[in-house]
């Protein structure tokens, strides 16, 4: 049985080695007969986290804004598997994905914890310049350990300057290697 695949694609390029990335990973998932439904962050009009409290993660809307994540939530909740896609910036995720993580808090508040554990799984895509992942994957590991998802595991392509570098590179083999590894 196919699994239900949600990707928040935080990169600003639609064709950048991130996105790359994504198409690679949906390619190898489709393969292996999974729904996938990517959110292309940057298109989208998300608002940051206000830090309220006044979520409740039992209504259509869990969130007191008003926004594209309403979207967002839905799929979230009934997805097995949740991918995060990011170029690095500053050593961590872009703001849109960060942005849109923030307010996945809305799912954990008021009625029953609707992000946390569930059997859902999760894993990494990165492109970037450089290759300083580890205050990234620090960042990453903690967030799964938290919200009780299991680790699928990160493709992380450093050395991608430019949109298209990474092409022809064992980073989008990777990628649809682990997409396609579902079960």
């Amino acid at each position: 049985m196919g699994k239900n695949i949600v990707i928040l694609n935080g990169s600003p390029r639609r064709n950048g080695n991130t996105s790359a990335l994504v198409r690679a990973f949906t390619e190898g998932a489709e393969q292996a007969s999974h729904t996938v439904r990517e959110f292309f962050l940057d298109a989208m009009d998300i608002h940051g986290c206000k830090g309220c409290f006044g979520g409740h993660s039992s209504r259509d809307c869990p969130c007191v804004q008003r926004d594209d994540m309403v979207r967002i939530y839905p799929a979230v909740r009934d997805c097995d598997v949740i991918v995060l896609a990011s170029p690095l910036y500053y050593w961590n995720l872009s703001g849109q994905l960060r942005t849109a993580v923030d307010r996945l808090f809305a799912l954990e508040e008021g009625d029953g914890n609707l992000l946390r554990g569930r059997g859902r799984a999760s894993a990494l895509l990165m492109a970037a310049e450089g290759n300083g992942f580890e205050d990234v994957l620090t960042y990453y590991d903690h967030l799964v350990k938290h919200l009780q998802w299991k680790n699928l595991g990160h493709v992380l392509a450093g050395g991608n300057m430019d949109a298209g570098d990474i092409q022809g590179k064992a980073e989008i083999r990777q990628a649809r290697e682990l997409g396609n590894s579902i079960r």
